[in-house]
């Protein structure tokens, strides 16, 4: 079975889960977002209200999808919660870039 895909999510305070078949919608403070997930993997809750991935056997593709799915879900819960930032470091010859408030010109 797969390490990562054992795993449950655990859903924060303030999110809110919805599974309807293979779509997953995350609702939180920062938004909401959607995941279709691959045909053979299925998303589940489980008794403590965590979310739960499994797959129906162990062929090489369904290992893939498995722990992919609940990576792809786990990262939805982050995005809603504490959003996602990147740092851009802008270095070199011919970059003429200026930073004006919160944009680059």
């Amino acid at each position: 079975m797969s390490r990562i895909g054992k795993q449950p999510v655990v859903i924060p305070a303030g999110v809110d889960v919805t599974i309807d078949g293979q779509n997953v919608a995350v609702k939180g403070p920062k938004g909401t977002l959607t995941l279709d997930v691959a045909e053979p993997i299925e998303v589940s809750r489980n008794d403590e209200g965590a979310v739960v991935v499994t797959r129906p056997n162990d062929e090489r593709r369904n290992r893939s999808l498995h722990g992919l799915s609940r990576t792809l879900i786990a990262n939805l819960v982050t995005g809603v919660t504490q959003g996602y930032t990147t740092k851009m470091e802008i270095f070199g010859v011919g970059y003429r870039v200026q930073a004006k408030g919160s944009n680059l010109e």
